[in-house]
């Protein structure tokens, strides 16, 4: 489908998809420490699901660098951040670790996904572009069967 790219779709089925596509695929690097670390200060546990949250993780930046040209581990900390209880106190934005953001990034890097920026930060190459617009066009299709004709 022509004109189709990753704004047409819901992000949570896109980022979906495209996690299960990067774990099919299995060339991403993955840290050894993912079953055992928090994503943040903020947080209480590590997360749930101890084998695809870091493919989700990636796919969700992936996404973000598509829609936010040259955005760097910075603004994926305060984006992945989240406020933490303190009792009856007010509770205080925490930011997300910057570890495991770079290191989401830095393996988006070896897949040829995203390249650095001139102005800092990160941006989608084009080789990504076309893999996410064509998971993109992947999704579109199955959420809306009847425009296929």
């Amino acid at each position: 489908m022509p004109g189709v790219n990753v704004r047409d779709v819901p992000a949570q089925q896109f980022i979906d998809a495209y996690a299960t596509f990067l774990q099919r695929q299995g060339r991403l690097e993955i840290p050894s420490y993912v079953e055992v670390v928090k994503t943040g200060s903020g947080k209480e546990l590590p997360p749930q699901d101890a084998e695809g949250w870091f493919y989700k993780r990636t796919a969700s930046i992936a996404r973000h660098v598509y829609l936010h040209k040259d955005i760097g581990v910075g603004a994926f900390r305060k984006k992945f951040g989240a406020s933490v209880s303190r009792g009856n106190k007010p509770s205080h934005h925490r930011d997300a670790s910057a570890s495991i953001n770079r290191k989401a990034l830095q393996g988006l890097e070896k897949l040829g996904v995203v390249e650095l920026g001139t102005a800092g930060g990160r941006r989608i190459t084009e080789n990504g572009q076309r893999d996410l617009d064509r998971i993109a066009v992947e999704l579109y299709a199955e959420l809306n069967p009847e425009e296929d004709e």
